[in-house]
């Protein structure tokens, strides 16, 4: 604990204040055991999947439903999204996320995660919220492919197979 105070002050070993190399100091000092991480994992990814399955029941109620359907289905994508941050830690998640291989899937996903909320709040134009929650459905499966070599190419293919 003393550790994690000194770094969170920014004094080194030897009490001297500096600000370099405080990132990598802080995250020596509050990294989490592998456990904890696969806990932390599970229970984000468990909690993604809840909101999912309840935004759904929640799209069945009539007059407020479709608003209530967009933010948990939003906020469940979002715990699906952190759930791998345990596993990696949220720099390197941020820096893959930020790769040239997936930089284009992560802009996608934040864009329809926001242009949902925003249809649904801002706009009140229930369809196109629909379309942009089959488009965050569509990014989250684009993104998710782009850790998995060759995914995207196979997927593209098997697509245009079925709909030619």
């Amino acid at each position: 604990m003393d550790k994690l105070r000194k770094v969170l002050k920014g004094e080194d070993e030897d009490g001297n204040t500096d600000g370099a190399g405080a990132l990598e100091r802080v995250n020596e000092a509050s990294t989490l055991g592998w456990g904890t991480r696969v806990r932390g994992f599970l229970v984000c990814l468990v909690l993604g999947a809840f909101f999912c399955v309840l935004a759904t029941f929640m799209l069945w109620i009539p007059g407020f439903g479709l608003a209530v359907f967009v933010v948990f289905y939003t906020i469940g994508n979002i715990c699906a999204l952190t759930s791998s941050m345990f596993l990696v830690g949220p720099c390197r998640q941020l820096r893959s996320m930020c790769a040239k291989e997936r930089a284009l899937a992560t802009v996608l996903m934040v864009v329809c995660l926001v242009l949902t909320l925003c249809s649904a709040y801002w706009w009140t134009n229930f369809t196109l919220a629909l379309i942009f929650c089959i488009l965050q459905i569509l990014a989250f499966i684009w993104y998710g492919l782009s850790y998995v070599p060759f995914a995207r190419e196979t997927f593209v293919k098997v697509c245009s197979v079925c709909c030619c």
